[in-house]
């Protein structure tokens, strides 16, 4: 179960921690974080009007993990409804700098910033944020 909310400055992803999600130790595995948190960038910009098989096929772009900072608050558990919040915190020529939170029950569990780089799908170089994305995100 996972749904998204929007406001202008940023977009919510909510998710249930499933079995799956977690380790022997009844927590959410550490590295499914990142997955939570690549899901939440995905649905921010899909609350934009865009996808990432769109622009690929469109334009001739992809975005690409350039840099990823997290710092674990607190754990999530099993049956947890978690609110993954997405918001643009800086905007450069061929880069995106995205800061997410991750909260249960108004508890800050995670805190993370990553840089995305825009490229061309046919080398990996890097290339101008299409200019409407950089509208959207002003």
């Amino acid at each position: 179960m996972s749904e998204t909310g929007t406001t202008q400055e940023e977009t919510t992803y909510r998710v249930r921690v499933f079995y799956e999600d977690t380790d022997a130790s009844g927590v959410v595995y550490h590295a499914n974080y990142l997955k939570y948190l690549e899901r939440a960038r995905t649905c921010w910009l899909e609350a934009h009007g865009h996808s990432h098989t769109a622009l690929a096929e469109q334009f001739g772009i992809v975005f690409t993990l350039a840099d990823a900072n997290l710092q674990f608050k607190a754990p999530a558990r099993l049956d947890d409804e978690i609110e993954v919040v997405t918001r643009v915190a800086e905007r450069r020529r061929a880069r995106i700098i995205f800061e997410q939170t991750i909260h249960c029950k108004n508890s800050l569990l995670i805190q993370a910033r990553f840089t995305v780089a825009c490229v061309r799908i046919h080398d990996f170089r890097p290339c101008a944020v299409p200019e409407f994305l950089q509208k959207e995100m002003q």
